[in-house]
């Protein structure tokens, strides 16, 4: 199974800076997704600014930037219950996909004599959800005076109102990363479940905020982590529809962006991998093709990043191995040659070692692909 990579926290390419970088301006080392509330707090009350922010914080302890495993959270997955099921006689609360595995309980070690649906915890984890990273909380001052503006705030609660709006995109990041780590635990449905709201959240900022390179990225991503797990289980149909639906949104946008050319030609290549298993090897060489085609477009920007010479390498190579099974040996070797020729002369820096075993890796392949045609001549 294919870890996801998260689209809400840009991992650097071994040919970049090795400092990650959060799309949303969020620094993990120094600061939490409420930054941008922070940022326009003052740090006295001022007569211009009668509502003073106050930070968000998770009532049930939960950190986006580590992750940690909360109440709310299944211990078999280690992402938020979803479908929330309890066991009996043992009470103990787990998402319905993971505990239908188990015969004991897994937490205490009880037999389970059957399994009942808790819609209590459910709701609460839905309602959690929902609020998680919009809300926002306004103290609002009706006094005429200056100098009992922090007594008003303190012993009058009902001036203080609490306002949920989108302060952030951190419920994206969250709900990502809850996806993945019940994608990695195989409870699918609990992933499509977080991944289709993320889609949500995101169309919606796409509206407010028009197509930028970041969003649009993560919408393509997060589609196509939607098609792979309806790969995972075994629906092709809807694998290919959501890796289509990636493609034809991506294609839209102009292609100077390195996050959205990845993101397109990846989704292409799942589509051509699918249809290489359903045995429609022309289908399959045109998918690849495409892919091939927008790597080549990316080069011409960038023509001395690794990382992107080494895509095209791949791209040439899957192709020429569909031209191989389709019985145009010839064509297939020179696809091979060509890539061997692209890769063969890279030199990388020191701080590029990461890069280097996929690059010997890929080279070591390509080589082999040759050997392969040169033996089956001499016999």
């Amino acid at each position: 199974m294919t870890t996801p990579v998260c689209p809400f926290v840009k991992a650097s390419r071994p040919d970049e800076s090795s400092t990650k970088k959060c799309p949303f301006g969020f620094d993990s080392s120094t600061a939490t997704a409420t930054n941008n509330i922070k940022n326009n707090k003052p740090s006295q009350p001022q007569q211009q600014s009668p509502s003073p922010v106050v930070e968000a914080k998770c009532p049930f302890g939960y950190d986006s930037q580590k992750l940690k495993i909360g109440p709310l959270s299944c211990i078999i997955c280690q992402a938020l219950i979803f479908q929330c099921s309890r066991c009996v006689p043992c009470s103990h609360a787990f998402c319905k996909g993971c505990i239908s595995k188990f015969k004991d309980c897994p937490l205490c070690g009880a037999d389970i004599e059957k399994i009942e649906d808790d819609e209590k915890i459910q709701s609460l984890v839905d309602r959690f959800i929902e609020g998680h990273a919009r809300i926002k909380r306004t103290q609002e001052i009706d006094s005429n005076t200056e100098n009992n503006k922090e007594e008003a705030v303190a012993e009058s609660p009902k001036n203080k109102t609490v306002i949920y709006e989108d302060v952030s995109l951190e419920r994206g990041a969250f709900l990502f990363q809850h996806a993945m780590r019940a994608f990695r635990a195989q409870n699918i449905e609990s992933a499509k479940s977080r991944l289709c709201l993320c889609a949500e959240d995101i169309r919606d900022q796409l509206e407010k905020m028009g197509n930028t390179s970041e969003l649009c990225s993560q919408l393509g991503a997060v589609l196509g982590m939607l098609g792979d797990c309806c790969r995972a289980t075994g629906d092709t149909a809807s694998a290919v529809s959501y890796f289509e639906e990636s493609v034809e949104f991506l294609s839209k946008l102009p292609r100077n962006d390195l996050e959205i050319t990845h993101t397109l030609s990846v989704s292409l290549n799942k589509i051509g991998d699918l249809k290489y298993y359903a045995g429609d090897l022309q289908a399959t060489r045109s998918y690849y093709s495409r892919s091939l085609n927008v790597r080549r477009d990316a080069v011409k920007d960038k023509p001395n990043v690794p990382s992107l010479i080494l895509d095209i390498a791949v791209s040439l190579a899957k192709v020429a191995d569909v031209d191989r099974s389709l019985g145009n040996e010839d064509v297939a070797v020179n696809g091979f040659q060509e890539a061997i020729n692209l890769v063969e002369p890279l030199k990388l820096k020191s701080e590029e070692s990461g890069l280097q075993q996929r690059l010997d890796s890929v080279l070591e392949f390509l080589k082999s692909q040759i050997v392969v045609k040169e033996a089956e001549a001499t016999l």
